[in-house]
């Protein structure tokens, strides 16, 4: 699944709108398997997540988010500082639906 720029910018003017908080912090262990789970059961309850990444240096950060989205089908919205929106649609959700048509 790609967006359009346009869907990105909706999305991350969404995520301001609704003051999403992380709802997955990353420790200093990493993106463990248990993280990774987490990561999936947010996706498929929100579609829309915040993630807390550990401080790291930036190349550290871009690799780490590259690996949550390539692992969770994700989509990268926005990362800023030590945290990352990443967007995946669900089947049985059309939350964003309106958002991402026009």
């Amino acid at each position: 699944m790609s967006l359009t720029k346009a869907q990105i910018k909706s999305l991350k003017a969404e995520s301001h709108r609704l003051k999403l908080k992380p709802v997955v912090i990353i420790g200093q262990n990493g993106l463990s398997e248990n993280v990774q789970n987490e990561i999936e059961i947010a996706l498929e309850h929100h579609e829309l997540i915040k993630i807390r990444i550990p401080a790291m240096d930036k190349t550290g950060k871009k690799q780490l988010i590259e690996t949550i989205c390539t692992r969770t089908s994700a989509i990268l919205i926005t990362a800023i500082g030590n945290i990352a929106v990443i967007y995946r649609r669900t089947e049985n959700t059309d939350r964003f639906s309106k958002i991402l048509s026009g």
